[in-house]
């Protein structure tokens, strides 16, 4: 602190009755400069090259360009890789969405008086948004086998995990002024919950719901790399055969797909908001 004072000596001002007031002091140049620390440590760490991205980032672009024109032809064998990929994305999503509302209420501490049972079930949900979609999908497939189930199941896991965080979160911060006068006439507090919490939440709720939708479907196409099937499968046989025009075909499908989808989740939002 005494050298960052040195090097930026605080400024005095003089005001007009004569009396000599310190200027508070930015932090800009000690953040700017942990800031370049922090950049040059992982630089050294990553082995990050400037050079090396220059100089082979053309490879890029040129793998862009045999995949255009796509194979048109292949186009008959993308179709039920993805079916597969959106049933795995609306099951996953559908089946997450609905388990995530009794560990929503039970992370919540206005819902349940319980603080070891509520910091229980927030920790569960911690822990589960830390494990990659990936990594999720490649256990289930060491338990049910390879196939689209391992697929939905790390979909549902993600989906559980993300939904139930935003939903507790949501139900702490609602009004409630219902909920204890419905109380207060002996109603329980499940049946106080449905009747005055979730017309709050519901909104909020199905939105964020759908939006995990969209993002399900692009995680779901590349799940298949390890084995839960959908459009990663075909996606990652081509690739490994440098069969780019039918990489090409497979992004193309997949892009319009996800605007479809995404355009039509949107107008839902909007019809709920």
């Amino acid at each position: 602190m005494q050298l960052y004072d040195r090097l930026f000596p605080p400024r005095i001002m003089e005001l007009p009755n004569g009396k000599k007031v310190e200027e508070k002091r930015s932090r800009t140049p000690m953040i700017a400069a942990l800031l370049l620390v922090f950049v040059a440590v992982s630089v050294r760490v990553t082995g990050f090259s400037l050079t090396t991205l220059i100089t082979r980032g053309s490879y890029f672009f040129d793998i862009l360009k045999r995949m255009f024109p796509p194979n048109t032809g292949y186009i008959s064998s993308v179709w039920k890789p993805l079916f597969d990929t959106i049933k795995m994305s609306f099951l996953g999503s559908f089946i997450g969405a609905a388990l995530a509302v009794p560990m929503a209420f039970a992370a919540s501490g206005n819902m349940v008086r319980n603080r070891v049972f509520s910091a229980a079930a927030r920790f569960i949900l911690s822990v589960l948004r830390t494990l990659p979609t990936l990594v999720t999908a490649l256990i289930a497939t060491y338990i049910f086998g390879l196939g689209t189930t391992a697929g939905t199941i790390a979909i549902a896991v993600f989906t559980f995990s993300y939904l139930g965080k935003l939903l507790y979160e949501q139900i702490e911060t609602a009004d409630m002024g219902p909920f204890d006068a419905m109380e207060a006439m002996g109603a329980g507090r499940i049946r106080c919950f449905i009747g005055a919490i979730v017309p709050q939440i519901l909104p909020g709720y199905l939105s964020n719901s759908l939006y995990c939708f969209e993002g399900n479907v692009r995680y779901a196409s590349i799940l298949g790399y390890v084995g839960a099937g959908g459009l990663g499968l075909i996606l990652n046989e081509n690739i490994g055969w440098r069969e780019y025009d039918k990489v090409g075909m497979i992004l193309l499908i997949l892009f319009v797909t996800v605007v479809i989808i995404e355009y039509i989740s949107h107008a839902l939002r909007q019809k709920l908001t």
